[in-house]
């Protein structure tokens, strides 16, 4: 008597990724397979999975980290069901903190996948992930703009050089550079220090407008429509349409403002226990960039809003910092709204006083 296959068998891979190498650890729905080290490749195992497993349903999981999303989407591409998990949300037990390795960590990853306890982090597509590098390249070249500008004006206080007043300022003005380049030194070393520090600077410069005006430039050819969305809402200009688009990639993936204001980072860190009950600030669970550039466009859109400004003047008695964060939670209502309903947002006179 043939003997019918009434369910579908499962395969569930456990995966710790490294450069250079994998810990794999493979479980069915009845027992352990087996835990093996393989090269970094997803091709090989997806060979092996291919040739000793060809009709199960397949599952997989791996950590978030350096490695990317370029394995996961390969996964994908195969009809298996992929999880990246973020490793602070991986359930563990107490001793796993002191008896920690690669091994350890695949096993455990397999297994919890089986029993679903872990929750997926969204896995963006190629073009997503190399857009969202281009906007993180502009902001180390930020900070290596702003790190360059302190050397100068170290190097400036440090051999007693004292900055005219009217330069003295954060903006610094192609008069301010020309002084400087224009600075007798008593020795050619020090103007050649001074020389090499201003071409450095230079040379940022430049990296830092072409990569703003490329970043720019993109999102409104590709993303058109949620480009010029974004830009009708007050604070939000050019720059921070296309960080936003760059970072968050589909943004109609949020079911609601929670889940949006969640992955931001717009929201609130509470810590309850029994009768006490506090709130420890803002929550250290963000996208750090994003947030920091939402902050920044609250302050704007109170002074070009008149809704938010008349918010802002009934609440800034309090707490100014904290409400600021409140601003900006009513901004991310407003971007989730217009990319939502693809409505441009419209100015309006009437009070916010919520």
């Amino acid at each position: 008597m043939q003997s019918q296959i009434i369910a579908t068998p499962k395969l569930f891979i456990g995966v710790d990724v490294h450069k250079k190498t994998w810990s794999v650890h493979m479980r069915t729905d009845i027992s352990d397979h087996k835990g093996f080290s393989m090269p970094a490749n997803p091709d090989i195992l997806i060979d092996y999975v291919l040739k000793h497993f060809s009709n199960h349903e397949v599952a997989i999981t791996y950590e978030a980290g350096c490695c990317g999303f370029s394995a996961a989407r390969a996964f994908l591409n195969l009809g298996w069901s992929v999880t990246v998990v973020n490793p602070a949300d991986i359930p563990r037990m107490d001793k796993q903190c002191y008896q920690k390795t690669d091994k350890i960590d695949c096993r455990n990853l397999s297994k919890q996948l089986q029993q679903q306890q872990l929750k997926a982090i969204y896995i963006p597509t190629e073009a997503e992930e190399q857009l969202r590098s281009l906007l993180r390249q502009r902001n180390q070249i930020v900070q290596l703009l702003r790190k360059t500008k302190n050397q100068i004006k170290a190097l400036l206080l440090f051999h007693g050089t004292k900055v005219p007043d009217e330069f003295d300022n954060p903006n610094w003005s192609k008069a301010f550079i020309l002084w400087m380049q224009q600075l007798p030194w008593v020795h050619i070393t020090g103007l050649q220090t001074m020389q090499s520090k201003l071409r450095v600077l230079k040379i940022l410069q430049q990296e830092y407008l072409q990569t703003s005006n490329e970043l720019r430039a993109y999102c409104r050819k590709i993303h058109t429509k949620d480009y010029y969305l974004l830009k009708s809402i007050p604070g939000i200009g050019g720059l921070l349409a296309a960080a936003i688009l760059a970072e968050l990639g589909d943004i109609r993936r949020f079911n609601n403002e929670r889940q949006f204001a969640n992955c931001i980072g717009i929201v609130p860190g509470i810590h309850q226990s029994s009768e006490t009950n506090s709130t420890m600030g803002i929550t250290p669970r963000c996208k750090p960039l994003l947030r920091s550039y939402l902050i920044e466009a609250a302050w704007v859109a109170i002074r070009t809003d008149p809704s938010i400004q008349t918010y802002y003047r009934k609440h800034a008695a309090r707490n100014s910092k904290s409400v600021i964060v409140k601003v900006a939670h009513k901004m991310c209502r407003r971007i989730l709204s217009v990319i939502k309903t693809e409505t441009p947002y419209q100015i309006s006179y009437k009070p916010e006083y919520k």
